[in-house]
């Protein structure tokens, strides 16, 4: 990829993300692009590696980047966004660990909801009935399966980060402190 390839990129993925500046985040009392913003500031505050970081960041681009006939979760936003997502950063030249991250991270909460008690009891409400469409916690083998994943601790951190990152009002680096980072990667992945 040249270097007006990644800015070309970049410049069309901050655009979408900047267009959620206002859109609602199902109901969490923020708005999409905030709780992204809060997202990916908590992963660099843990100093957490750049793909981390960013799949902190893009989590939920999936809800963002689906046509407006995509299958919804009445009203709670794209159904299997994270597969939807995953594909969007895939096609864009986002590296395999950066799209592995964004892909899991709905099975991070339901293998978390199966694997802790009252992990579901500290869910907002609105995380509580997405679960539903979701496809509930994961079974016994489902777990087992997640925890041999080679990502399994970072799946689990950026679900901690995705969780944490519903706060109303709470000032964070903006957007534009991204760009660099999302063209950096973009460029050498």
């Amino acid at each position: 990829m040249t270097p007006q390839e990644a800015t070309a990129r970049v410049e069309s993925l901050l655009a979408l993300l900047e267009q959620a500046k206002t859109s609602d985040y199902i109901g969490e009392g923020v708005s999409q692009l905030a709780h992204a913003l809060q997202a990916a500031a908590r992963a660099r505050a843990a100093g957490a590696p750049v793909n981390e970081i960013l799949a902190a960041l893009l989590h939920d681009v999936g809800h963002l980047c689906a046509g407006p006939s995509a299958p919804n979760m009445e009203g709670l936003g794209v159904l299997r966004h994270e597969e939807v997502g995953a594909d969007h950063l895939a096609g864009l030249g986002f590296c395999a660990d950066v799209v592995d991250l964004v892909r899991g991270h709905v099975a991070a909460k339901r293998y978390l909801v199966g694997a802790e008690p009252g992990y579901a009891a500290r869910l907002s409400e609105a995380s509580r009935a997405t679960l539903r469409h979701q496809g509930g916690p994961l079974s016994t083998s489902e777990r087992r399966a997640f925890e041999a994943l080679p990502h399994f601790r970072a799946l689990l951190r950026v679900r901690a980060w995705d969780e944490a990152a519903k706060q109303r009002d709470l000032r964070v680096d903006d957007l534009s402190s991204y760009a660099s980072l999302l063209r950096d990667h973009l460029l050498h992945g």
